[in-house]
């Protein structure tokens, strides 16, 4: 009988019954994935006692709010479009399966199940703690400065269409809108029937106004980590009222703290002298782009000789555009271009969660974490 040897492989149907390598092996060393999964542990570690008091002592076991946490990072970081997306990924993706924490056989929850699990962590605000539990890491490794900074807001388009905007039967008195001193707006006059909170707005002029919500950073200048963020409803007062809010959240009052030396940078949006004085009560020095064109906007200017010859004050307008690319990588094509949520609790919510996701991939480059396979 002759045999004949052939180089070309057999290819075989009958499929493996058993697998001898671990979800663990198949993740290469390199990837990086495995360092913002490190710090994304460490930092749920220091949470664990808020994710607690979210659940009963009692009754019928949910889906482990940690896992929760890393799905909803995944959909983040590789712009899964939706949350059945996001499940059908996770039924067949090794990857995804080993950074959220299931085993291969383990069984993917159903979309519904999976959203209305969400919204319990949406109720106890698990995105700020997570955004903090984060920081906290930078901290740790020296990486946040304590006394510069840069502000800036960016319009989220809301899950609405323009024509679901119909006029209100309570508007606001004149006086009380939300344009400049108060003007009452187009905006302030309709509401949209399938977003109630979402505004029309545009932040440029020749612009056409969407139906949308703001979203605000806070950027410390040394290593462009966001150390604060919040959404809100579309705007001209809001972002100012966002960074100082986020100010405080950040510096705190200025009790034993030398004048003038926190720093923040911010475009001409913010040139404003309510606000400008507002910083000033902070002790917080004004590093705000000023208008140079335009009779009418030459007269907003609100910053005096010794804060417009600040040195710090070149520096911090040339830091201020780090926070351009967080916002430009939340909207490249991840969910912030258009958010699917609607109301201005879960856009918030969602917004912090995008920011804490943007930290760690930052720190995943700053703070290389190897980890052994096993």
């Amino acid at each position: 009988m002759r045999i004949e040897w052939r180089m070309r492989g057999e290819d075989g149907k009958q499929a493996a019954i058993f697998s001898y390598i671990t979800l663990e092996r198949r993740v290469p060393v390199e990837h990086p994935l495995r360092g913002i999964r490190r710090m994304t542990d460490r930092a749920l570690e220091r949470m664990s006692g808020d994710l607690d008091r979210l659940y009963a002592a009692t009754g019928r076991p949910s889906i482990a709010p940690e896992r929760l946490l890393r799905a909803l990072l995944l959909m983040v970081l590789y712009s899964v479009r939706s949350e059945r997306q996001l499940m059908e990924q996770l039924d067949y993706n090794l990857l995804f399966r080993w950074f959220v924490g299931l085993e291969m056989d383990d069984e993917v929850w159903d979309v519904t199940v999976f959203t209305k699990n969400r919204e319990r962590l949406m109720a106890g605000a698990v995105s700020q703690q997570l955004l903090a539990a984060v920081l906290a890491e930078a901290r740790e490794k020296e990486l946040l400065s304590a006394e510069h900074f840069s502000v800036d807001g960016t319009l989220i388009p809301a899950w609405a269409a323009s024509r679901s905007f119909q006029e209100k039967s309570d508007p606001p008195a004149a006086g009380q809108g939300t344009g400049h001193g108060g003007e009452v707006l187009l905006r302030d006059q309709v509401e949209s029937k399938t977003d109630p909170e979402a505004r029309l707005y545009k932040k440029a002029t020749a612009a056409k106004s969407v139906p949308s919500y703001l979203g605000h950073a806070l950027v410390e200048n040394r290593q462009g980590l966001v150390v604060a963020a919040q959404a809100s409803c579309s705007a001209t007062k809001a972002e100012r009222e966002a960074a100082l809010a986020m100010l405080d959240e950040v510096v705190g009052k200025p009790r034993g703290r030398p004048g003038l030396a926190i720093t923040l940078g911010a475009d001409t949006q913010y040139q404003d002298a309510k606000f400008i004085a507002a910083l000033r009560e902070r002790g917080v020095a004004p590093h705000v782009s000023e208008y140079t064109k335009g009779v009418a906007n030459l007269g907003k200017n609100a910053l005096n000789e010794a804060e417009r010859a600040d040195a710090r004050r070149s520096i911090s307008q040339q830091k201020r555009k780090r926070i351009e690319r967080v916002f430009g990588w939340a909207k490249q094509d991840r969910p912030l271009r258009q958010i699917k949520l609607r109301g201005l609790r879960r856009v918030d919510w969602f917004f912090r969660l995008v920011m804490t996701a943007y930290n760690l991939l930052r720190l995943g480059r700053l703070i290389p974490i190897p980890a052994a396979v096993g």
